[in-house]
């Protein structure tokens, strides 16, 4: 098999070692998550930001249009969110195969998670945080480079972080039980080769993002994903974002205004982060631009964005990885050369 199973936890394993990135807000919902758990990955509901019934019905939704039962669902929760303990609650209720966090770092929830034997995946962006996850508990952790986009917590090339988190964790003793932690890179991966690159780096897996937005199955207004397709290198900027942590993003008119003129300061606030720098409303932001106002809204992206140049289904994405995976391969047998005996 030319892109093997991940595994989560000793009970939770996915089809495919891809995981679609949990995108906020409403970007990654359950029209997505389904199409990419039913080709075998782990589709990714973003919880920041949905009400209580939301999430629910989002779970729901999912769970009902999975028909590949080797393919898996999880949420994707900022612990920077004032919610962010209501939305693990949430998610545990619905059973939830398991529960991604990240934009800050959580003790308790490893044992919430195993209270409720749901596994808790926490994103990380250094070695110190994968061991202390780890110790924790984690069985699997996602490793966030400087390539991604949206929040950041490292300016690393994933091809740097990998191998040092690989390493980092094979000399951490044993926890409970937990001895070899699956590692999944995310940032700057967009094609098969790519894969094959990192898991031989030492990942089991990888995340994307940027690509998932270029899918008919993601609900993003087509204003969003043609901004994705026409911008230009320079175009990609890093900001502060509210949150408190550097991210990367596309210029737009709001942008332009929230950086230079400061005049993007909300009039109210809904107290939706634990701590915010009140530069501008960042859910606000997000959902304007998911529904297609650019002139209001914030687009986050990748550093790799492009590298893509299409807009495909989410089965297009899967074979189109696997076909590249598979032709990379091959490729480099060719290449090497026989050793005389």
């Amino acid at each position: 098999m030319i892109l093997p199973p991940l595994k989560i936890s000793n009970s939770v394993q996915s089809e495919k070692p891809i995981i679609q990135g949990g995108m906020a807000i409403r970007l990654s919902t359950a029209k997505l998550a389904a199409a990419v758990a039913n080709c075998g990955g782990i589709g990714v509901i973003a919880a920041s930001g949905l009400p209580e019934q939301e999430l629910r019905d989002q779970i729901r939704l999912a769970k009902e249009l999975r028909h590949n039962p080797k393919g898996l669902i999880a949420v994707n929760i900022m612990f920077a969110a004032t919610e962010f303990t209501e939305l693990v609650r949430i998610s545990i209720e619905e059973k939830i195969d398991f529960i991604i966090f990240g934009a800050g770092f959580s003790r308790d929830i490893f044992s919430i998670g195993r209270e409720a034997n749901i596994p808790i995946v926490p994103i990380v962006s250094s070695p110190k945080l994968a061991i202390m996850s780890k110790r924790l508990g984690a069985s699997c952790v996602i490793v966030e480079s400087g390539e991604a986009g949206g929040h950041l917590g490292t300016c690393d090339p994933t091809r740097k972080l990998i191998p040092e988190v690989k390493k980092a964790l094979d000399e951490t003793p044993n926890y409970k039980g937990i001895d070899n932690v699956s590692i999944v890179a995310a940032g700057g991966i967009t094609s098969g080769s790519d894969i094959i690159d990192i898991m031989e780096m030492g990942a089991n897996g990888v995340q994307m993002g940027t690509r998932f937005v270029l899918s008919n199955e993601c609900e993003a207004h087509d204003n969003f994903k043609q901004l994705y397709l026409n911008s230009k290198e320079e175009d990609i900027v890093l900001i502060k974002s509210p949150v408190g942590l550097p991210a990367r993003a596309l210029k737009t008119t709001f942008l332009n205004d929230a950086i230079e003129k400061s005049s993007r300061k909300p009039k109210t606030c809904n107290l939706c982060l634990k701590h915010c720098s009140h530069d501008f409303c960042i859910i606000s932001a997000l959902e304007s631009a998911r529904k297609g106002d650019l002139d209001n809204g914030l687009v986050f992206t990748g550093a790799s964005l492009k590298r893509f140049n299409d807009i495909i289904s989410v089965k297009e994405i899967f074979e189109r990885l696997e076909n590249q995976a598979i032709e990379y391969v091959e490729k480099k047998s060719k290449t090497v050369q026989p050793t005389n005996i």
